[in-house]
């Protein structure tokens, strides 16, 4: 039994409806709050009904969409919106998406494009951070599946490819990262089998960079203790402050100390785009592995996390599994030089490349690298309105393109202004804790945020803050 429908013109009609009103919907993002919060009669329509038995209208079901999920997303499209680190999508990852929908293709392996367009964008990769022909790279969820990732091909190059079946056995793997760095690091340990513990926290200089002398220290530590180190994960863009490690210092003890070499870069490593940033992320093309989000600066939809790895027979090892019923022909849709599947843990993959393959091409890498120099243009331009008045406290500077400060007041008055800013819809920064105090976060990362934007913000911090203190 077929689900196509009997009427094609129908269905069109349906969809072309759809596609207009919702670049509508994006072109008139600065007219709607950036948030909403559901009301309860929103929330109970999503908590009551049963499972669908009888087929229904997809015009039906488009319109219950428009009128309970629509106006309640997220909302980091807006260019209002500033909380943690997400980017604003655009439209032509939007229609990306619904090409890729459109395909259902499957990118566990086999001999089709799409598999080529991943490939291709591998090697876009490859070419902008320095890293040789021989490297692979892969979509994923996200950063933290990519951290992961290269935590297992680490933990294969430190115990050898044994311990995928042994396991580590006694061996104590220890790893290293900034006190500063996501917590999604400590994830990939516990994930790994390795168990959290295994990460040592490093201290952080003034500017939440780690601490070059205090990581040498620690690891001398660990190998008099009889603990075995295995990995450096660096940070470029940290959660909180946008900070990056110094990378080439890093690189510099991994090498001496005979460990992995790898980028947390879910944040800044497109960075690289932009003239203006790409010197601050020297040594990145020395790293054993890269993992970074496009759907942060590179403003894909969600998700379109990437991992890249110099040494694309390490990658390969530490997770191909031969399988009868994946064997690899030389002719025929079995076939095909490079399954995705032997380089992560997903045979089931959706094609997250398109969405990026698209962006990149439509808007191109030097328009790209200018966007992404802007969103740190416009955070130096809130840092500076931040130290002109007397009511805010800079936290910290803006690295990149987040900037933290508060109101002079108590941490519970910060939280309470956060809140008033969303529920008012003029803005959505986020909090965070710098220095033990509450901070208003402002992370920019929307194409779309301008100066006026920052204004309004501002303004209802003032108007907030004057209330709740």
């Amino acid at each position: 039994m077929t689900l196509d429908p009997e009427n094609w013109g129908d269905l069109r009609a349906a969809g072309h409806r759809m596609l207009d009103e919702m670049f509508d919907y994006l072109a008139h993002l600065r007219d709607q709050p950036v948030w909403r919060e559901m009301p309860p009669e929103v929330r109970g329509h999503f908590k009551t009904g049963a499972l669908p038995q009888a087929p229904q209208a997809i015009d039906e079901v488009y319109q219950e969409f428009a009128q309970y999920v629509l106006p309640y997303a997220g909302g980091n499209l807006h260019p209002a919106f500033m909380g943690w680190v997400q980017g604003g999508g655009t439209p032509a990852g939007m229609l990306a998406e619904m090409l890729a929908g459109a395909l259902n293709a499957n990118l566990g392996g086999r001999d089709h494009a799409p598999v080529a367009v991943e490939q291709q964008v591998a090697a876009w990769m490859r070419q902008l951070f320095r890293f040789p022909d021989a490297a692979t790279g892969i979509f994923v969820t996200g950063t933290s599946q990519a951290n992961l990732i290269a935590a297992l091909i680490a933990r294969g190059e430190a115990l050898g490819l044994a311990s995928r079946k042994s396991g580590a056995g006694a061996v104590k793997l220890r790893a290293y990262a900034s006190a500063a760095a996501h917590s999604c690091i400590a994830r990939a340990m516990d994930f790994a089998g390795l168990g959290s513990d295994a990460l040592r926290l490093i201290p952080f200089d003034g500017r939440q960079r780690i601490d070059i002398a205090a990581l040498e220290k620690t690891i001398a530590a660990d190998r008099k203790t009889g603990a075995a180190p295995f990995m450096v994960v660096a940070t470029a863009g940290t959660v909180d402050v946008g900070a990056i490690d110094d990378l080439k210092a890093v690189g510099a003890v991994c090498r001496a100390e005979k460990l992995w070499f790898h980028i947390d870069g879910a944040y800044g490593a497109l960075g690289m785009l932009a003239e203006e940033i790409a010197p601050r992320l020297a040594g990145i093309e020395a790293a054993d592995s890269i993992a970074l989000d496009f759907h942060k600066w590179g403003q894909a939809p969600y998700d379109a996390g990437f991992i890249l790895v110099r040494d694309g027979e390490k990658h390969k090892a530490a997770f191909a599994t031969p399988a009868a019923y994946l064997r690899r022909e030389t002719r025929g849709m079995a076939g095909g030089d490079f399954w995705p599947t032997d380089y992560g843990p997903d045979l089931s993959r959706g094609f997250r490349a398109l969405k990026v393959w698209f962006t990149l091409k439509t808007y191109g890498a030097e328009r790209m690298g200018r966007m992404i120099a802007r969103t740190c243009e416009l955070a130096r331009y809130l840092e500076k309105q931040v130290r002109a008045l007397p009511e805010l406290e800079l936290l910290a500077p803006a690295d990149l393109s987040i900037v933290c400060f508060r109101y002079r007041a108590s941490d519970a008055a910060n939280a309470e202004i956060v809140a008033d800013l969303h529920c008012s819809g003029i803005a959505a920064p986020s909090l965070t804790t710098i220095g033990g105090k509450r901070a208003i976060r402002c992370a920019i990362f929307n194409h779309r945020t301008e100066e006026r934007d920052i204004d309004a913000l501002l303004e209802a911090v003032l108007r907030f803050g004057k209330a709740r203190a």
